[in-house]
């Protein structure tokens, strides 16, 4: 069985300060630590993750492509330190609109990962700066690590990588 690391985007990731939709490359920046801890998740063995809700596509915000061009730019820069996720999962949908299977805190994106890598849930976490993103975590079994928007990670990556979560 894996070991995961799943995170979500807006917060975590990328800064979202100034802004609550991140859809454009200019508005995207990596947030302090996440390279580092990344890569030291990565060495560690774990897969790598991205769950994120991105409602502003059921609102007409912006478009699953504006989405798929975020990812793709955020890929390309992790590739520069051999970063790589295993999958990015994204629920395009908002309750505003319809309702959905997929939409945190449904553990539905969790749960096919799970799946599809065999991850074992006893040593995955994710990584979030919502109460949405922890109920998530602890609907599919594994433990959530809350965090504040935009906080450097580094900590929780040593915690973890020294098993003291």
């Amino acid at each position: 069985m894996q070991k995961a690391i799943f995170l979500d985007r807006d917060g975590v990731i990328n800064s979202d300060i100034g802004h609550y939709y991140i859809y454009k490359i200019e508005d995207f920046i990596i947030n302090k630590g996440i390279v580092n801890s990344l890569k030291r998740f990565q060495e560690a063995g774990y897969m790598l993750f991205i769950i994120s809700n991105q409602g502003g596509v059921a609102k007409g915000i912006y478009s699953c492509e504006d989405v798929d061009n975020i990812h793709a730019h955020l890929e390309a820069k992790l590739l520069e330190d051999n970063i790589r996720f295993q999958e990015i999962y994204y629920c395009p949908h908002h309750d505003s609109v319809a309702a959905c299977k997929c939409r945190k805190p449904s553990p539905y994106m969790i749960n096919q990962a799970v799946r599809k890598y065999n991850i074992d849930l006893k040593t995955s976490y994710l990584i979030g700066d919502s109460k949405r993103d922890i109920e998530a975590a602890e609907a599919a079994g594994i433990k959530g690590i809350k965090i504040e928007a935009n906080q450097d990670i580094s900590i929780y990556c040593d915690k973890i990588l020294k098993g003291e979560i």
